[in-house]
């Protein structure tokens, strides 16, 4: 049904900035409650949610550790999902997955996501 595929992943050094895109397909909000969100996970640890957006409303949410640095934001028009990524640190380097949901978003947790991405790598070198 809902099809997702995110872009932009690379390698940068520490203090640099990367951008990633999501293009979303076969997905239509049908209530405030419908979100996407970006995970990452990197070699050895589980999945971490970094932020969230809820479709309709615009509203935003994020992890205490990407607080600041990254922003999350969404071009429905284009059916387009993003991650601003800034300050840079090696301890972001993951894989970056987007991902969406009807249910609660803002809690990051990936049991509340349905569909997924293949994922994008990020790699911050110091």
């Amino acid at each position: 049904q809902v099809q997702l595929v995110e872009s932009g992943g690379g390698s940068v050094q520490a203090g640099g900035s990367l951008k990633l895109s999501c293009v979303v397909s076969g997905y239509t909000a049908r209530s405030v409650n419908d979100c996407k969100g970006w995970f990452r996970q990197a070699p050895g640890k589980e999945r971490e949610g970094v932020a969230a957006i809820y479709t309709l409303s615009g509203n935003t949410y994020y992890s205490d550790s990407v607080k600041g640095r990254f922003t999350i934001s969404q071009d429905n028009a284009k059916n387009t999902l993003y991650l601003q990524m800034n300050s840079l640190k090696p301890e972001d380097t993951a894989m970056y997955y987007c991902a969406a949901a009807r249910g609660m978003c803002y809690r990051l947790n990936r049991d509340d996501y349905d569909s997924w991405g293949q994922g994008t790598q990020v790699t911050v070198s110091s």
